[in-house]
């Protein structure tokens, strides 16, 4: 028996408890794994809070990201004592995820943990530092150069923007990072590596077509009227990597950005991310990634604790990264 957060629903209420589980309960899959570390992402709180339908199969163990040490494999792939990291591929949605101490997952899902990472600094990039780093990719793609200018990023103390701006000051570009809470994010912010912080309430208003050119690129995690504002302040060939709805899913804007300014809009997903693509960008991470950060951008939770740092995490409450020592 095992310990696990286990999510029912009982008069279209999302209750969110610790139970005692048995292995058997485990759904199907060919690597089980001791679950070192778990992590609370935006989605993981809208899932345990139940403000947003993430799940739609009871019971179910939430969870998107995991770090641990595989128990017993039918794959090839993976021998008893590889350490792995899962992020995305539905886990914690619609198959038990990482908030419990064992799981069964699929080979094809795992990715072996890169060279230099510890499970916890693992849970502490996260699928937000996957993002994060699939964000910096598409950016490089695009053309945009440290000497391009000012790169912008949105949501700037959440899980992404704070790995996006720690990996993008270590490639070399300048950083202008958007936050809410200015004097409680702000220094922390400026360890992390951004040049200027700007208060978000500055891309709440809504936008004109076109705005003074400010920006190289973007790094959104926000949507609605904040992606918007940002479209329309691009420099002319300027690229915006969106990854995230926290301020909503519409996108009240307009074509002139992209038809007059030549501005590129790129959707990044990394839940269904090729494994090579996955490889190769967490191999990326574990070099980029500078010691500061691990010391600076995240807070250890017990698993008893994820439903009360859930409603903070969707209240926009938390700073860095939440990882749940299993």
């Amino acid at each position: 028996m095992f310990s696990a957060l286990i999510l029912r629903q009982e008069q279209n209420q999302t209750l969110a408890g610790i139970e005692q589980i048995d292995e058997s309960q485990l759904p199907q899959g060919d690597v089980l794994i001791d679950v070192d570390y778990s992590s609370l992402n935006y989605k993981d709180g809208l899932a345990i809070t139940g403000k947003g339908k993430i799940i739609r199969n009871f019971p179910m163990v939430p969870g998107i990201d995991l770090s641990g040490t595989v128990a017993h494999s039918d794959n090839d792939r993976f021998q008893v004592g590889d350490k792995v990291v899962l992020t995305g591929w539905g886990v914690g949605e619609n198959h038990w995820g990482g908030m419990a101490q064992r799981a069964r997952l699929k080979s094809e899902w795992l990715v072996p943990l890169p060279e230099g990472l510890s499970s916890k600094q693992a849970m502490m990039v996260g699928t937000a530092g996957l993002t994060a780093m699939l964000c910096v990719e598409t950016l490089i793609d695009s053309g945009i150069e440290p000497e391009s200018g000012e790169i912008l990023v949105t949501g700037a103390s959440g899980g992404v923007g704070s790995v996006a701006v720690t990996l993008l000051s270590q490639l070399g570009y300048q950083v202008a990072a958007v936050t809410g809470r200015i004097e409680q994010n702000g220094p922390l912010l400026e360890q992390l590596g951004a040049n200027h912080i700007i208060e978000r309430s500055e891309f709440e208003q809504a936008a004109q077509p076109l705005e003074k050119q400010r920006w190289a690129g973007a790094i959104d995690t926000v949507g609605s009227k904040v992606l918007a504002k940002v479209l329309s302040q691009m420099d002319y060939n300027g690229s915006v990597a969106a990854c995230g709805l926290a301020g909503g899913f519409d996108l009240p804007s307009t074509v002139m950005p992209f038809i007059l300014r030549n501005v590129r809009l790129q959707g990044i997903d990394s839940v269904m991310c090729p494994t090579k693509k996955r490889v190769q960008a967490w191999n990326k991470l574990a070099k980029l990634l500078p010691q500061s950060y691990f010391e600076q951008a995240c807070t250890e939770i017990k698993l008893a604790q994820a439903p009360d740092y859930s409603e903070e995490i969707t209240n926009g409450k938390v700073t860095g990264r939440v990882v749940i020592k299993l």
